[in-house]
């Protein structure tokens, strides 16, 4: 895992840009730092070591010295790509992954994609071409950024490195802020920073003298809804699926270093360590963050599961005023402002990590996504239970059920909960059925943009801007796949391995790995009948299944809690710090520009003395605060509401 940075164009100085460049992205290469000048084209790289440690520095050249490649990430099966290569006559001088992409890319050009199995981003200058090759993997666990500035392509891990460059400075993008506050992250390759933009996960640029284009080279899909499956026997899937998690959970424990396991107590992260407990030669090492408060605190399965499995099990405690206190380290990574603090405890563990001495995690996300396992999942089929017949008293009941940790919710009316998830208020051919409730919800935030912002956005509709962004064969699919392909091509990518996954990890130079993101495995559950994903109102069902004997029933049966953390309350009360009420000021947000004052006011005193606020001014408080945090860490906190773009 690592960082990088370059450019494709004519520059001056481009030793001492590089050198800015990984300067700002140290922090995710603190091993070693490498530089690479040609004419028109320029490689930095900051390297975390962690296959071929004594020779896979980069940037990292073929032999002829006409390709030369910038790194990011791992290629999981490296190993079988180098014998092939090997078989037909290629050699090679280090033991490094990135020299696999290189013999390649000299073998196949752009089309070797299709062969990584890995988590990555790279940059290839491909000299004899005279072209610049960026690419990035499927499912967009690693991140690739990139703009122009007079005719010059310049491109980065991080939009840090890009804002070194002379003439790219910060400015919020008023229509990306608009989709966070609906969407909960910019739509790609839109980014919070205007004319900064973002490829795309399972894309490729190619950049020549006078032209850039970018195309997909892999795309989720699913079958048509009434196509007979293949799959049938769900003991042979079951079988099929394990065989395919065991691999894919053995791949990503190939390092030249230690490799630990995230575990919060949950199935995901608990059937991965398990695996991955039988396969290493020493203990396993763990770690979990804990909370003080009993709605987010899963310690006790934590606790069990890592009893379970022999480990060595490591805990970092998120008391009352932590969250606060990370806040705006955690907005400086993420380079964006966020509307939950889920970063921040993230934040503090991959620092856990880093202290025990370990560079590289397993993680259990992407589950979710795969397999069905989130609630909107389930609140979307117990909606259109509720649409087929919506004078129904009785089927409203069964929202309840799906929510079992928020106790507040247990108490309320028939009528109000009806009302609250939108049964039967939605069409059921609606393309975003399964998410107009969170985007309602979510976009309720809104109502302390600023007049300005409002005049600039002039009723733009982030919300149906994913609609366009949707294949054209969506409308085909079963309705659970067209809520699985929402948040896994849009939320996924754009926050979960974003906001809380590559950027909280890397801040500490530590590599999370996702087997669930195998794409030989997202393939296989794309294949799976609906059934066996969501049986009834039961997530993931055939997960369960494959768990099996590998883990404790309190754990395998275990209903889904998602995992979230404390909001508004973090932040207000008798510890509130000085930076929460300065940015809150009308003072200070009459300056930003973006937000009412005297509305967000209104509301800071509400969550001072209302520590139980509801969604929307949760999201809204952690969005203002977020945002202002990003414009004092970005542009000194002197950008007003922009023009849209």
């Amino acid at each position: 895992m690592c960082g990088f940075g370059g450019y494709f164009g004519s520059i001056r100085g481009a030793e001492a840009l590089l050198a800015r460049m990984i300067a700002a992205i140290a922090h995710r290469g603190p091993d070693e730092q490498g530089k690479f000048v040609a004419p028109d084209a320029g490689l930095g790289h900051a390297r975390l070591s962690v296959i071929g440690i004594g020779d896979g520095q980069q940037p990292m050249s073929d032999v002829s010295g006409n390709l030369t490649i910038a790194f990011n990430g791992e290629i999981f099966n490296y190993l079988e790509l180098r014998e092939g290569l090997i078989a037909k006559g290629r050699r090679f001088r280090t033991s490094s992954d990135t020299e696999v992409i290189l013999h390649l890319y000299d073998e196949m050009g752009e089309d070797c994609l299709s062969l990584l199995n890995g988590d990555f981003a790279f940059a290839i200058w491909d000299n004899r071409r005279r072209r610049m090759v960026l690419a990035r993997d499927r499912m967009g666990v690693r991140p690739l950024f990139h703009t122009n500035k007079d005719g010059v392509l310049y491109f980065a891990s991080e939009i840090k490195a890009l804002l070194k460059v002379p003439g790219v400075s910060a400015e919020i993008d008023p229509i990306a802020l608009n989709q966070i506050f609906t969407l909960w992250a910019p739509i790609a390759p839109r980014t919070a920073f205007r004319n900064i933009h973002e490829l795309e996960p399972a894309s490729v640029m190619i950049a020549t003298p006078g032209q850039v284009t970018v195309k997909r080279y892999w795309q989720l899909d699913y079958p048509h809804r009434d196509a007979p499956s293949k799959l049938t026997n769900e003991d042979d899937a079951a079988e099929e699926l394990q065989a395919l998690l065991t691999d894919a959970v053995r791949l990503r424990m190939r390092a030249d270093v230690p490799v630990g396991s995230y575990l919060s107590g949950g199935l995901d992260s608990s059937l991965v360590s398990a695996l991955a407990a039988g396969m290493t030669p020493l203990q396993l090492q763990t770690f979990s963050v804990t909370f003080d408060s009993a709605e987010h605190d899963e310690s006790a399965f934590q606790t069990e599961m890592a009893s379970a499995l022999g480990a060595r099990h490591r805990t970092i405690a998120c008391r009352a005023g932590d969250i606060a206190g990370v806040f705006p380290e955690v907005i400086r990574f993420a380079e964006r402002p966020i509307i939950r603090t889920a970063p921040a405890p993230l934040y503090q563990l991959s620092g856990l990590v880093r202290q025990a001495g370990l560079k590289v995690v397993l993680t259990g996300e992407g589950a979710d996504e795969v397999f069905a396992g989130y609630d909107i999942f389930r609140e979307a089929r117990v909606r259109r239970f509720c649409g087929r017949q919506p004078a129904s008293r009785m089927r409203p009941q069964l929202f309840r059920r799906l929510y079992p940790y928020l106790p507040g919710l247990q108490q309320q009316s028939v009528e109000y909960l009806a009302a609250f998830f939108g049964a039967g208020n939605t069409a059921l051919d609606d393309p975003l059925f399964s998410h107009r409730p969170r985007f309602k919800t979510t976009a309720a935030a809104k109502i302390f943009f600023s007049g300005d912002l409002r005049a600039t956005l002039k009723g733009y509709d982030a919300a149906e801007e994913l609609v366009s962004r949707l294949p054209q064969a969506f409308p085909l699919w079963h309705p659970l796949h067209q809520a699985q392909y929402l948040e896994t091509r849009f939320l996924l990518p754009g926050y979960i391995l974003s906001s809380q996954g590559d950027r909280m990890a890397m801040a500490h130079g530590i590599e999370g790995r996702f087997p669930y993101l195998d794409h030989r495995l997202v393939e296989f559950a794309a294949r799976l009948p609906p059934e066996m994903k969501l049986k009834g109102l039961v997530e993931k069902h055939i997960l369960r299944k494959v768990a099996g004997h590998l883990l404790p029933s309190a754990i395998r049966e275990r209903s889904k809690q998602p995992y979230r953390a404390p909001e508004a309350r973090s932040f207000v009360g008798a510890g509130e710090l000085d930076y929460v009420s300065d940015l809150l000021s009308e003072a200070s947000i009459a300056a930003g520009g973006l937000f009412n004052a005297k509305a967000v006011a209104s509301l800071h005193e509400k969550c001072r003395t209302q520590p139980a606020s509801g969604f929307r001014d949760n999201a809204a408080f952690v969005g203002i605060l977020s945002t202002q945090l990003w414009q004092k860490s970005f542009t000194g906190h002197k950008a007003g509401a922009a023009r849209a773009a």
